[in-house]
């Protein structure tokens, strides 16, 4: 006979509840995005398709990290670097897709890629391969960090930033900025996290900062924000975009 594991939440956890609710808001983005996909002009499905697969791979992997943490106690570190592998190089896969109408080449998507697996690569063999020095968090920190300097400096001053003002959209101008607010302070949080482990040059002689409990509650909160947030600028570009165009047909 086969019995339901049952998976309780303590009242005095909000990391269990966190990973509930990011599972759940991450899985209504998901319906949603895939939804309004029809409400939209052609040239935006993609985008609401790659924002609706950000959110949905989020949700499967917040599914089972909710049971690994509710099982362990433990930071879900090697599953919540798979779940950024892959929706990060999606967020950038984003911008391309909004700017391509301006201009953007498929050389633009590639290097934000490329960077975004840098990023997340040097990231986890820092953290996930720690000895507990404080050199060998520092050295792959930094390693880790050029590659979002790449895609910071490219939303705010480099190639997004110019293909936007090629754009002639005031939408996708605001658009890509408030993305790149969401690259520049959103995203900061996962480094400030990885300073603050054991080894991070934020605790006291390579102490940890912080817990493992406050790291995954901001991670929590940090990933249903970014992911979501990500998609809602998105859906707000593309139904914009497309009442102005049937607002022109309409005048035409």
């Amino acid at each position: 006979m086969m019995f339901l594991e049952i998976i309780t939440i303590a009242k005095d956890d909000p990391v269990a509840f966190t990973f509930f609710t990011g599972y759940m808001a991450m899985f209504a983005a998901s319906v949603f995005f895939f939804l309004e996909r029809t409400r939209v002009d052609d040239k935006w499905k993609l985008s609401l398709l790659v924002s609706g697969l950000i959110t949905g791979i989020a949700a499967v992997h917040y599914f089972y990290m909710r049971d690994y943490y509710s099982a362990t106690g433990e930071n879900p570190t090697a599953l919540r670097y798979i779940d950024w592998t892959l929706t990060v190089p999606l967020m950038c896969v984003e911008f391309y897709l909004l700017l391509k109408p301006a201009g953007a080449k498929i050389s633009f998507m590639w290097k934000l890629i490329v960077a975004s697996v840098w990023m997340l690569v040097c990231g986890y063999i820092g953290e996930a391969f720690t000895d507990g020095s404080m050199g060998h968090s520092v050295l792959w920190g930094t390693l880790s960090t050029l590659g979002y300097i790449y895609i910071l400096y490219s939303a705010w001053f480099g190639e997004a930033k110019q293909l936007a003002e090629k754009s002639n959209s005031v939408a996708v101008q605001k658009g890509i900025r408030a993305l790149a607010w969401f690259v520049f302070a959103g995203w900061a949080i996962y480094p400030i996290g990885y300073m603050a482990m054991p080894g991070g040059w934020l605790g006291p002689d390579g102490a940890a900062l912080l817990s493992v409990r406050d790291m995954d509650l901001i991670y929590n909160i940090g990933d249903a924000i970014n992911k979501i947030g990500f998609g809602l600028v998105v859906y707000s570009i593309a139904m914009s975009e497309t009442s102005k165009n049937k607002g022109s047909v309409a005048t035409a």
